[in-house]
């Protein structure tokens, strides 16, 4: 039998919110967006390489970002700094997935223990403009941005950090993301995790974690 879960961790981007890197490059580089391998090899140039890493971290500014990248890829710069710019507008709420979190939040009142955090690789620029707009932000009790603390996933020191912030237990701890490598760095701290596919799938996958136990 399945130990309770009593805190559900969601990632952002990609699961909450909608995170299309092939959508941005053809968008302001659709010169090099030719076809979808051209696309798909220029989005991993931008956003899978250490400079987009470490604005997730904090470490480096909106303009330091796109400079850098610009002058390593030879992009032309202020459309790079506009596709930076603009990525806060692209991250819009995923239906599905917030009415799934609507459900959480509302089982919340027959599961007094159950709990929802959030950690998401999030400059900070990006993660100011998500806390003012998005109201269901206030349905977590608390989380963790990369950006805020100079750490990423799947570091274990951001894993490590949520923890002792809330008092997480791992056992009673459960991740989602779409990205395998942060569900398996929780899974070795002792996490329960899901990979994010759909909210359907998440749905299947996660219910039967936090329903069927004392407290449902």
């Amino acid at each position: 039998m399945r130990s309770p879960v009593h805190n559900v961790v969601f990632d952002f981007g990609a699961v909450l919110f909608t995170w299309q890197p092939g959508v941005l490059i053809k968008t302001h580089f659709p010169e090099h967006a030719a076809t979808p391998e051209n696309t798909l090899a220029l989005a991993q140039a931008v956003f899978g390489h250490a400079d987009w890493h470490n604005f997730d971290r904090g470490v480096l500014s909106v303009d330091a970002v796109s400079q850098r990248t610009a002058a390593r890829l030879g992009l032309h710069e202020p459309a790079l700094l506009a596709l930076v710019e603009g990525i806060a507008e692209h991250l819009r709420p995923i239906h599905d997935s917030v009415a799934l979190l609507a459900e959480l939040r509302d089982l919340r009142q027959r599961q007094p223990a159950l709990r929802l955090y959030y950690l998401s690789n999030m400059p900070t620029p990006y993660a100011r403009v998500l806390e003012r707009k998005h109201a269901f932000l206030d349905w977590f009790d608390g989380g963790i941005f990369s950006g805020d603390v100079q750490r990423i996933k799947p570091e274990a020191e951001i894993y490590a950090l949520l923890e002792s912030r809330y008092a997480l237990e791992p056992s009673h701890t459960l991740f989602i993301d779409d990205l395998a490598a942060n569900v398996a760095c929780a899974e070795a701290r002792g996490w329960r995790g899901i990979r994010f596919e759909s909210a359907d799938q998440l749905r299947a996958e996660l219910l039967p974690y936090i329903t069927h136990h004392p407290l449902a």
